[in-house]
């Protein structure tokens, strides 16, 4: 009788092959999303949300995209849509995820809303816009606020998703400290709660407990139900 013990253990370990490697390239098969800004303050804070194993965050420089789109929306979602659908355009094969954020200021009737990143007195600086937002509150008695977020968020297939973030808080007199990078109020709004301005946290503590950090854990949430 043939011994083929051998033929059986290399027919094992042909099919064991397979397996790995069917699941490695199941593994490499991530699932890419393309952040649509240009605001490396965001980028830091939306990457440690949505990082995981089977996620690859690329920002627009990283996925080979030039320009922006233009925000003439006039709602948040419209904005975030706008951006979102900027990446889709570009790049079809990927996720396209872009949000909108503004503050609306009770002093002010709302205001700047979904003007937020453009309301500046033609400043450019972060600390000057901060400065020139400072002014714009001077005689306020009431410095409540509401920061929202609506997250856009398209699918390869061109299928669109939206998500909502939102935190009350107020505006202090001055700056606490000095604001991140093109967040002109992350150096004087505290919100509810807290007894910190948004750039004294730590990405984890402002992820925790701001108007972004809510939306994008939404969309955390739900692209896991379609890995």
């Amino acid at each position: 009788m043939c011994d083929n013990t051998q033929s059986i253990l290399f027919f094992d370990s042909f099919l064991c092959n397979i397996m790995v490697n069917n699941l490695t390239i199941r593994k490499e098969k991530n699932m890419q999303i393309v952040l649509s800004t240009g605001n490396p303050s965001k980028v830091e804070q939306i990457k440690p949300m949505l990082a995981g194993s089977s996620i690859s965050i690329l920002t627009l420089e990283e996925a080979g995209i030039e320009g922006q789109a233009v925000e003439d929306g006039l709602t948040l979602q419209e904005n975030a849509l706008k951006k979102a659908m900027f990446v889709h355009q570009k790049k079809p094969g990927v996720w396209a995820m872009a949000d909108d954020t503004g503050i609306f200021i009770n002093h002010l009737g709302g205001l700047p809303g979904v003007n937020t990143a453009r309301w500046s007195g033609g400043n450019t600086d972060t600390d000057q816009i901060t400065q020139w937002i400072l002014k714009q509150l001077e005689s306020a008695t009431d410095r409540s606020a509401t920061f929202k977020t609506v997250v856009a968020l398209i699918s390869p297939e061109g299928e669109q998703y939206f998500f909502n973030g939102k935190v009350q808080g107020c505006i202090l007199q001055a700056p606490r400290t000095k604001a991140q990078p093109k967040m002109p109020y992350s150096s004087i709004f505290v919100p509810e709660g807290t007894d910190k301005v948004l750039a004294e946290m730590t990405i984890e503590e402002e992820n925790d407990v701001s108007h972004r950090g809510q939306a994008f854990r939404k969309a955390r949430a739900f692209l896991r139900t379609v890995r």
